[in-house]
């Protein structure tokens, strides 16, 4: 969660040296060349099992990959790594609803009970403490709007993970990262044909080897680790814990003010994931979503 919550924090502080989408593709081109080693010795013996579900691979790589880290990368020009990074805490109630919608999963209702709480949070945040502006369906900014839009695609991202195709996770995390990094090519240089170029420093080139390597890659198969001592269920429910590590970091790095109304966002966050506490103990099975892991 650490290294995830860092993502943003990055984002925002080099947002005047990198271009979003370059950022991006420099992110996925590192991270496909440290997976590579791991992924092409099983590419070819587990080539079957990819040829069977190209067209899902293609959407999780478009939907995980470029569209969630375009919208976030892009909105952290325009707002807050704090908002950003509390905002995804919307992730889990998205997650909730598709599940629902695309294949009828019915969470117990505790479980639905700390997802809404911890929404309640996100909006307070979003809304600036201000109900007022609820009326007015008034946001923060075009920041948190794109923000926003990455939340919604990463939420469609996890709930489609269950039709990934059956293979080694380096497998499917080297051709995910691939179709990214192909993807978001032309848009890295039509930036550059705009004039949007890379202000090339040595914190740019840490910024570029972080994003890489730490959210991209280490987070990834630290998650996977958890995940098999713990369980997916209670593994899946730290993803709650990254916007407020996110946010105590951005206000140490980054300087950035914590307003009430974040303290109050933050307050609802936590008392939601306690609520998913009780429902884990209950004997609760979260959805497969929120197993995935945040790129």
């Amino acid at each position: 969660m650490l290294f995830w919550a860092g993502n943003s924090i990055v984002g925002r502080a080099v947002r005047a040296d990198i271009p979003p989408f370059t950022l991006a593709f420099g992110r996925w081109v590192i991270a496909v060349l440290f997976v590579a080693p791991l992924a092409l010795p099983k590419l070819r013996a587990q080539w079957p099992q990819v040829r069977a579900r190209a067209g899902w691979l293609v959407l999780l790589g478009f939907l995980g990959v470029v569209c969630f880290n375009s919208f976030v990368y892009s909105g952290l020009h325009h707002t807050s790594a704090t908002n950003a990074l509390l905002l995804q805490a919307a992730v889990p109630s998205c997650v909730l609803l598709f599940d629902f919608l695309l294949f009828r999963g019915r969470p117990a209702g505790l479980q639905v009970a700390g997802v809404a709480v911890s929404t309640l949070g996100v909006l307070f945040i979003v809304f600036r403490g201000d109900w007022a502006a609820v009326e007015a369906l008034e946001i923060g900014g075009v920041g948190d709007a794109l923000i926003l839009c990455g939340v919604v695609c990463w939420a469609f991202y996890t709930v489609l993970l269950r039709k990934k195709p059956e293979v080694d996770a380096p497998v499917f995390v080297f051709l995910t990262f691939l179709l990214g990094a192909i993807a978001l090519a032309p848009l890295a240089a039509f930036e550059a044909a705009r004039g949007l170029t890379v202000v090339w420093s040595w914190p740019v080139v840490g910024a570029f080897v972080y994003v890489g390597l730490f959210p991209s890659v280490l987070a990834y198969f630290i998650y996977i680790a958890a995940t098999m001592q713990l369980g997916p269920a209670r593994a899946g429910q730290g993803i709650t814990l990254m916007p407020l590590f996110g946010a105590l970091l951005s206000a140490l790095l980054l300087g950035e003010d914590i307003a009430l109304f974040h303290a109050v966002g933050m307050g609802l966050i936590l008392a939601g994931i306690v609520l998913g506490a009780f429902a884990l103990r209950a004997g609760a099975k979260s959805p497969v979503a929120l197993r995935a892991p945040r790129g």
